[in-house]
Parts: C-alpha cells; structure tokens; sequence
C-alpha cells in the first residue's frame, strides 16, 4: 500500500516506548502501570496501553495486577540466576558461532556499534552507551546465521537485555566487547570462548552487586 512504508501501529510504539523506560530505568522495578495514567501521559487511548502491557507480561518485564493497571517486575534472586544460566549459553553460542560465521559485513556493522558504545560510554551517557551494547549483542547473534538461535533470543531479548544493563562501568564493557570484536574478526574461536566466559562472569558480579544495593536501600 503507498505510504504504509515506516508506518508503526500505535501499540507497537508504545510497547517500544515503555519498554524502553523499564531497561532505561526510567520506570524502576515495583513501579505502577495504570492504563488511565499511561493513556493520558503517552496521549493515546487506552487500548494500546493495554496491549502493550500484555506484550510486556509475555517479554517478562512486567506483572500484572487485577483489572486495568500492572507493575514493573521486580526480579528476584532466583530470576537473575536462571536468566544467567540461559544467557551464558546463549551467549557463548552465539559468539563461537559469531566467530566461524562472521561476514565483512556483518563485522563492519559489530565494529560501528562498538564505536557508538565507547562514544556513548566516554561521554557518560549511560542510556546510549547501553542500548549500544545490547546492539553489539543483537549484532553477534546476526553473524551466528542460525535462524532457531535468532528466534530464542528474539523471544528472550527483554530480560536478557535487562540483565546486560545491570553493570555500571560503562568503559570496562566496551573494552570486553572490543576484545569480543578482535577475536572474532581474527576467526579466533578459543580466544572468544575465553573472553565469553569473563564477560559472563563480569555480568554476574554487577547484577549481584545491584541485588545487594537494593536490599540495602
């Protein structure tokens, strides 16, 4: 249809836009998602509230509550761990397969989202610095070529997401995935198992570190 080229069903923009607030932290955990509330401040009616709140349900970053309202999840320490058991093979199929598979321009679209992390993370923008890194992430999984590995993360993006922005040292992620970037376009399969496996372990030590944070609040 003439015309229909970039348009965006009005529930498609807000589910993009509330889920951003939530991985962005603009909404924190345990926050309340009335669908009156959200209709007015995003100037829509109130049915694509609602369907992006059943989207949000389904990606896991939302709960919901009776009737017309949800809350932002509050993950729990068994949450994180199976998150992180998921990612961490997720994650080194992806970059071993990255690595064996990897195309000249599929490596030039990994090293522009690079640069745009190290940018975003020099100037201490943290929300770009990390919607950067979540898109050298998307990027490895490109490269993997592997359609089934493609729809897994797709459905578990959300909260893998979720967990990726919970480190705070901005400059020592790029510097991992500028380590990811070398060996893989050098074809170096066991070095990226190795760097995989540290970048894994960096994760897990700040989302633990977030989890101890917030109890003491």
């Amino acid at each position: 249809m003439a015309g229909s080229e970039g348009f965006e069903p009005e529930s498609d923009r807000v589910t993009r836009q509330l889920r951003d607030d939530i991985l962005d932290g603009v909404r924190p955990p345990g926050s309340k998602l009335v669908e009156r509330e959200l209709a007015a401040e995003l100037g829509v009616s109130r049915l694509p509230i609602r369907d992006a709140l059943k989207a949000l349900v389904n990606e896991g970053l939302v709960t919901p509550r009776p009737r017309t309202w949800a809350v932002v999840r509050e993950f729990t320490p068994t949450d994180i761990a199976d998150i992180d058991e998921v990612r961490s093979a997720l994650d080194t199929l992806t970059f071993r397969l990255a690595a064996q598979r990897r195309t000249r321009e599929g490596l030039a679209k990994l090293r522009a989202d690079l640069d745009a992390e190290f940018e975003a993370a020099r100037r201490g923008d943290a929300v770009q610095a990390r919607r950067a890194a979540a898109d050298f992430h998307q990027t490895a999984t490109s490269l993997a070529a592997n359609d089934l590995l493609s729809e897994l993360e797709g459905t578990l993006r959300s909260r893998l997401r979720w967990l990726q922005v919970r480190h705070d040292d901005l400059l020592d992620v790029a510097r991992e995935h500028e380590g990811l970037y070398d060996a893989i376009a050098a074809r170096d399969v066991p070095r990226v198992e190795e760097l995989i496996a540290k970048h894994l372990e960096s994760g897990r030590n700040s989302a633990a570190a977030h989890l101890r944070g917030a109890k003491e609040e």
